[in-house]
């Protein structure tokens, strides 16, 4: 599967590269609110963080962006927001909120994100890299990632003081990333949960007691529709 997806990016890549060389793709990316061409442009972009920032949009799908940007202009006072997982979210964030702590767990592409955020003294970039452990408190059900403790990456929106009006939900350990973000949500915060088609996401919503709103579709970068949630307090 990995080495299937590192080929399907190489290649789109690659054909992106010789498609803008040539003039058939321009520099820029086509507006936002030509989707179908934005998503198309997109797919040359694929698995690469900073490339999807440039298009000014986070990884999830279309719809769920358009929700989260009416929010945002719907907002009358400063948002704070905590992020699990960084990455083109974060630059989209960074532009909106007046303040984002993210957390990363990988501390390459963590240090990766950070050089792009150097300068923006409104946003903090903590990489907690998980422990090894036979017995993992907070296990990820990722592939590749067993034996591997997600407790200090889940428990590290608790060393940040304050509520957070929205909580992204997009890394590793999700399940008890949305149980800890539940209880730091301020009065009408939202949270947005990524890839919420998945089984073991499904359940963790349904045990959360949250409204659920979910947006599904085109996804930039991705050949395929994907599903991106907002939960609220009921």
């Amino acid at each position: 599967m990995h080495t299937a997806k590192r080929a399907y990016a190489t290649t789109a890549q690659a054909v992106g590269r010789g498609l803008t060389r040539i003039g058939v793709l321009s520099d820029e990316p086509p507006p936002l609110d030509r989707r179908l061409r934005h998503w198309a442009y997109s797919l040359t972009k694929v698995h690469d963080s900073l490339a999807i920032a440039r298009l000014d949009v986070p990884w999830w799908t279309y719809d769920a962006i358009a929700a989260v940007t009416q929010w945002f202009e719907e907002r009358t006072g400063p948002v704070r927001v905590f992020e699990y997982g960084s990455g083109a979210s974060t630059l989209w964030l960074a532009r909106r909120a007046s303040y984002v702590h993210s957390v990363e767990h990988h501390r390459g592409f963590g240090e990766m994100v950070a050089g792009e955020l150097a300068g923006l003294d409104h946003v903090e970039l903590q990489i907690v890299e998980p422990e090894v452990s036979a017995q993992p408190r907070v296990p990820s059900a990722k592939e590749g990632h067993q034996g591997l403790d997600f407790a200090r990456y889940v428990a590290a929106i608790d060393s940040v003081p304050g509520s957070f009006d929205l909580v992204v939900v997009d890394g590793r350990a999700r399940e008890a990333c949305l149980a800890a973000a539940q209880d730091r949500l301020a009065p009408g915060g939202i949270i947005v949960f990524d890839n919420t088609r998945r089984r073991r996401y499904r359940e963790a919503i349904g045990r959360s007691g949250m409204a659920e709103e979910r947006y599904t579709g085109l996804t930039p970068t991705l050949p395929y529709p994907d599903q991106t949630s907002i939960l609220r307090a009921v």
